[in-house]
């Protein structure tokens, strides 16, 4: 298990991330955000901060909200001109999981492809701060970038210990920004990630501590209405949920939900609110009783107002064998509690369909 970055959490912590990135050597620095955080005000805020403290940024925006590795190229080629020492991740998850990307492939050479697994570096990468701007990415305490191939859509999990970030910053003020459909997608994310983590085949005591804390924190806010204070804690419970996927891993929820992304276009965290409480049904681990009594009712309570079943959104009854087939080639499904293939990912489908 890779070690939790320190965390740097506060309203307003925004401002303290020039004095922080110039104690950690940063002195030319490549901002990786999204376009939201630009309208926001964000990136400008971070450039200030930046600037008072000695530090120069260049931001890079082109990247959408699930990056693949044609944009993480695209990113490397900005960057390769630059002399960065460092970069600084900012926004959601697609923004985090860019900027570990590039970072790969700036400092390493080679294609996303390359370094899907785990450790497959030979160089370190250069030193990153993860800001999350959305209340439920969890890739500020992971060592992982997921990273879509253009080709075949397949999320690809590329990890290394020098990927984790040096710093997260996690200021409830930036989540204010976020559209009440962000929050409520992002948010179910989280929760996924503490239900998920729990009963994993890799699961340890200390992942188990994060991802009961993580849901402690989470299924309360979320169904509270958007304010400094529910927010600030779905953002601490999304990272608490990130702690415990770097060492517990995810299952059969997300394995069916990135498929549903790939070739319909479902955001993830609507994706994952159609499958979780289905998947928790069918799994039926004795430690889902540890965070409510009835999960998977109370998962399906929670997701009433953002997902319906799965023909809603335009997907044909004949499309769920390939769908299957696709869910079964996930690497989050070889870690599900129950055996999960394709026959189980098409069982699930049906469920959800």
């Amino acid at each position: 298990m890779n070690p939790a970055p320190p965390l740097l959490y506060a309203p307003g912590a925004l401002a303290q991330v020039g004095p922080l990135a110039h104690s950690l050597g940063f002195r030319h620095t490549l901002i990786v955000a999204d376009h939201g955080m630009d309208n926001a005000g964000h990136i400008s805020c971070l450039i200030a901060t930046l600037s008072a403290a000695g530090v120069q940024a260049t931001p890079w925006r082109n990247f959408g909200a699930n990056p693949d590795a044609a944009m993480i190229e695209h990113g490397r080629e900005f960057a390769s001109h630059l002399q960065i020492d460092s970069i600084i991740g900012l926004g959601g998850g697609s923004s985090l999981d860019a900027a570990k990307g590039i970072n790969f492939v700036l400092t390493n050479g080679g294609t996303m492809k390359d370094y899907w697994g785990y450790g497959k570096a030979a160089r370190p990468l250069l030193p990153m701060i993860g800001i999350p701007s959305t209340t439920g990415t969890g890739s500020e305490a992971q060592s992982y970038a997921l990273i879509s191939d253009p080709v075949t859509h397949v999320k690809m999990a590329c990890g290394d210990p020098t990927a984790s970030f040096r710093y997260a910053v996690l200021d409830p003020l930036l989540t204010l920004s976020q559209p009440l459909h962000v929050r409520a997608a992002a948010g179910y994310d989280a929760i996924s990630h503490a239900v998920e983590t729990l009963v994993t085949t890799k699961r340890t005591p200390a992942s188990q501590l994060f991802s009961r804390q993580a849901w402690h924190l989470l299924h309360r806010s979320y169904a509270a209405p958007a304010s400094l204070e529910s927010n600030a804690d779905l953002q601490l419970g999304a990272w608490f949920a990130g702690c415990a996927i770097e060492a517990s891993m995810l299952g059969a929820a997300h394995a069916c939900a990135n498929p549903l992304t790939a070739r319909y276009g479902i955001t993830h965290g609507v994706a994952i609110a159609i499958m979780l409480p289905h998947v928790v049904r069918w799994n039926d681990a004795p430690e889902y009783a540890e965070l409510h009594a009835h999960l998977a009712d109370r998962l399906a309570e929670l997701a009433g107002g953002l997902a319906l079943p799965i023909r809603a959104y335009d997907v044909p009854a004949s499309a769920l064998p390939q769908l299957a087939e696709d869910a079964a080639q996930q690497w989050t499904g070889r870690h599900n509690p129950r055996p999960f293939d394709a026959a189980a990912a098409l069982e699930l489908y049906q469920c959800a369909f």
